[in-house]
């Protein structure tokens, strides 16, 4: 069964559109909350390991859009292909930008939503768990798919992460094994009047990847609130670009920040994601197949807020917050 998705380009013009109130308007937070660092400690993935067994097993989604130039994709969801890193752009303390090399003619092509799992490229040092398995992880881009000649991860270093510590040692010149695209969840326009966005540290990129399909597209009409927890503000992922979507599609898109640690000059929320703030900002699940909510982030934010995901494959039954606010299995998707 494919999974592939026609993508519109990322480069599109973006609609511009008149200011005015949102729905569900964000305001500051003065009380401390409940820390947000145990979240981050589960890992930089939001699927692990079980996105390989899935993919090994149905892997049949091939990477489709609408190419520009006949442009063709390397990717392959069948095998493993190897891709040299062209260069490492500094991101911020932790994190990087790896731009991979991609030949005259091709693009990654990605469909939406979709990642791909990587893996130490043949004849480099292996990475295995504690089981003696081989590690591998998936990984968004965030580089238009249609973008010729490369395409970027942004990936950051956590200190027990096998892969992102091995990616973060990787020099121009050296190459990674990459399989895909695995699609998670086919985006079509204008299929939700309202989607809500959580997300956590490394997980905003599923949620970017969406948001810049979607908001590209003139005719979307979907009403985006993405609300991203992060450890401290240096740690906000993307910051730039999301404040600037935000600023041109004023009446689709609403983005509301949280930090673990906050100074005194900031006047978002402080601590995680809880019930309050999803009840004020996210539309409400009485909206019954109007409203869609996108959850990815570490282990222990998704189980709070959405319940653990069984694998891949099944999205296990909702929990936690969303469960409490009373949203359905067929509302919610985790990445």
């Amino acid at each position: 069964m494919s999974f592939a998705r026609f993508a519109f380009s990322a480069r599109a013009l973006h609609r511009q559109a008149a200011s005015s109130a949102r729905r569900y308007s964000t305001a500051p937070d003065a009380s401390k909350k409940p820390s947000n660092l145990p979240l981050y400690l589960g890992g930089a993935g939001c699927a692990g390991i079980a996105a390989y067994i899935y993919l090994k097993q149905s892997g049949s989604a091939k990477a489709a859009a609408t190419p520009k130039k006949d442009l063709t994709s390397p990717l392959d969801p069948q095998k493993w292909v190897e891709f040299e890193l062209k260069r490492i752009e500094p991101y911020n303390h932790n994190t990087a930008k790896y731009i991979f090399k991609l030949p005259e003619g091709q693009a990654s092509l990605m469909p939406v939503a979709s990642c791909v799992l990587v893996e130490p490229a043949e004849g480099a040092r292996p990475l295995l768990d504690d089981k003696g398995k081989p590690v591998h992880r998936p990984y968004t881009p965030i580089s238009p798919p249609d973008l010729e000649g490369e395409f970027t991860f942004l990936i950051k270093r956590y200190e027990q992460g096998q892969m992102s510590q091995y990616i973060h040692a990787l020099k121009p010149g050296e190459k990674l094994a990459i399989k895909g695209p695995l699609t998670k969840i086919p985006y079509k326009q204008n299929e939700w009047d309202e989607v809500g966005m959580i997300a956590g540290g490394s997980g905003i990129t599923p949620m970017y990847q969406v948001l810049k399909h979607a908001l590209a597209d003139p005719s979307n009409k979907t009403k985006f609130t993405l609300l991203f927890a992060n450890i401290s503000e240096r740690d906000i992922l993307l910051r730039e670009e999301f404040d600037q979507l935000k600023k041109e599609h004023p009446d689709t898109l609403n983005v509301i920040y949280t930090v673990d640690k906050a100074d005194s000059n900031w006047k978002g929320y402080t601590g995680y994601i809880n019930k309050e703030m999803i009840a004020k900002h996210i539309a409400p699940a009485s909206l019954g197949n109007k409203v869609k909510v996108l959850v990815c982030g570490p282990p222990g934010q998704v189980n709070a807020i959405a319940g653990k995901k069984e694998s891949i494959a099944k999205q296990g039954p909702v929990s936690g917050i969303l469960k409490e606010l009373g949203y359905t299995e067929d509302q919610v998707f985790k990445f």
